[in-house]
């Protein structure tokens, strides 16, 4: 794809991230970076956090480079609070490391962290995500940090000179006395409410008390309950990892952010370079669904690929750069992305998308590893999501009107992932007054109530199913029953007095059809009701 790189902002970043690398690290495998903290719902705004460097360590690999995505999972992070819907006394636990507090009730896991890590993991497969996972608990409970630590304490008025540059007056004179960027977990009761009282470079000896009453004196070269405070961390894991690309969101780039500091004390203290790292915008949501499984409200990865295809929603983050902000479809305008997904699919198959478009479909469907599975005969989501509301998920009828869309399809199978998608959206998405009921009977008192023009109308209908059952076929025929009537060519252009003759034909068939004035589209209604079901209800 190195062809692409002025329109494909994913080859611009691999080129420039191959370049730095070569620069820093020549010979070595070149390594991106996300972080991710289980503190609760991983939702889809942090999934950029994750997909951005993805792509481009896919893009890398793709080009036959040695590339790892490293992923963080900040799990020794303080629990902060008992969210809402959780037994008021997991407050007990806030201070904790999130590894060790107890899962939600009823959760299979063994901790908070992996809780929230579990779904997430799911879903970073799903999508083709190929990452190396590392667990911040693992590493700081085995040592792994030791030596960083200790530099960071040796370094720490250092340390403390670069944050001093962003501090205002008032917190300079509370944080900047006796400052020491490592805070124990406290031994007695887990959590940091710790206060490092005093430490000593050469033996290493550190005191500390913790709110809870306890104070101990430990050596910290042999002491592995606790961690850098953040600000001190990443950069750390920067120079420790060999860090060259790392996306990070917008609040992490305002002056005395971790970011913006992290690039100094990156430097200055651990000999290290802050990563090539792009801002990352919002990602929003329409149509939040009210059923989501999330906590919260807020939709996760695994929420949005119950409702559609892994490649669609790597599509989203790869057809954007990382400061463009884009919305996730929960509510009907996923039916408009779908149309856009597919008219995207067959300009590829004609060859006539653009370079761009072209890049950002191929890193949708195929990952370096190879391709994601598709559905084999996809149908338009719009149409499945009829069809499936329509016949309330029967296997059978669900069957017989694909098989009317389409004559090779064969099973059901064939026309998945994508038809559970729409069956799974429907059915978490769709209100239930809003669902679609075919009635069984003829509503004879509407039926008594018609002119001889709308009798005229429904014979022109019923007389031309058989001729034009396809979904084309029925759209040509819809459309042109009140052409006819007006003594025109069926496919005659619609002047503004023709096209409010077919809203009302169209209203009146849904009115006999489902009891209502709107619903799915005419010809998908019709081909799922069924030819005979249609004249009995429309009474000819």
């Amino acid at each position: 794809m190195a062809d692409t790189t002025e329109t494909d902002w994913v080859s611009r970043f691999a080129d420039e991230v191959i370049s730095e690398a070569e620069r820093r690290a020549p010979g070595k495998p070149i390594v991106c970076a996300s972080g991710l903290s289980p503190s609760g719902p991983i939702h889809l705004g942090n999934l950029r956090e994750v997909m951005t460097p993805h792509l481009v360590a896919d893009e890398i690999r793709r080009r036959g480079l040695d590339c790892v995505h490293l992923l963080s999972w900040d799990d020794y992070d303080r629990f902060r609070r008992a969210p809402a819907g959780i037994d008021p006394s997991w407050a007990e636990h806030i201070g904790k490391p999130l590894t060790s507090v107890p899962a939600p009730p009823g959760s299979p896991y063994a901790s908070w962290a992996e809780h929230f890590k579990a779904p997430m993991i799911e879903a970073l497969a799903e999508l083709g995500v190929t990452y190396t996972g590392i667990s911040q608990t693992e590493h700081y409970s085995a040592g792994t940090y030791r030596e960083q630590i200790l530099l960071a304490m040796r370094e720490r008025e250092r340390i403390n000179a670069v944050l001093a540059r962003y501090r205002t007056k008032e917190t300079a004179r509370t944080e900047a006395v006796d400052y020491y960027p490592y805070k124990p977990y406290c031994e007695l009761c887990e959590r940091d409410l710790t206060t490092v009282t005093a430490y000593d470079d050469d033996s290493t000896e550190l005191a500390y008390v913790c709110e809870c009453g306890f104070g101990e004196t430990v050596r910290l070269a042999e002491h592995d309950r606790g961690k850098l405070v953040w600000k001190v961390d990443w950069p750390m894991r920067w120079a420790y990892e060999g860090v060259v690309f790392e996306p990070s969101g917008v609040d992490h780039h305002s002056p005395g952010s971790a970011w913006v500091v992290g690039g100094q004390i990156v430097g200055e203290v651990f000999g290290g370079e802050r990563p090539i790292g792009p801002m990352y915008a919002f990602v929003g949501i329409t149509g939040m669904a009210k059923m989501s499984s999330s906590k919260g409200g807020v939709p996760t990865p695994a929420d949005a690929l119950e409702i559609m295809e892994a490649p669609v929603l790597r599509w989203l983050y790869a057809r954007r750069k990382p400061s463009q902000s884009f919305k996730i479809a929960f509510d009907q305008e996923i039916q408009r992305l779908y149309d856009e997904w597919d008219s995207l699919g067959r300009k590829v198959a004609t060859e006539t998308a653009q370079p761009a478009e072209l890049a950002a479909y191929e890193r949708a469907v195929r990952t370096a590893e190879g391709p994601l599975a598709p559905t084999p005969r996809p149908v338009a989501y719009r149409t499945l999501a009829s069809v499936v509301d329509i016949t309330t998920g029967d296997v059978d009828q669900t069957l017989r009107i694909l098989r009317d869309l389409d004559g090779e399809l064969t099973s059901l199978d064939e026309a998945r992932p994508r038809l559970d998608r729409a069956q799974r959206w429907v059915d978490t998405q769709v209100a239930a007054d809003q669902r679609t009921r075919v009635r069984e009977s003829p509503d004879g008192e509407l039926l008594a109530a018609l002119d001889e023009d709308e009798h005229d109308s429904l014979r022109l209908l019923v007389d031309g199913l058989d001729e034009h059952w396809s979904l084309d076929g029925l759209t040509t025929l819809v459309y042109g029953v009140p052409k006819v009537r007006a003594g025109l060519a069926p496919d005659a252009k619609a002047t503004p007095e023709l096209k409010a003759a077919q809203r009302a034909f169209f209203a009146l068939l849904y009115r006999l059809l489902i009891s209502r004035d709107t619903g799915p589209r005419l010809p998908t209604l019709l081909l799922a009701v069924g030819a005979d079901q249609v004249r009995k209800l429309v009474g000819a």
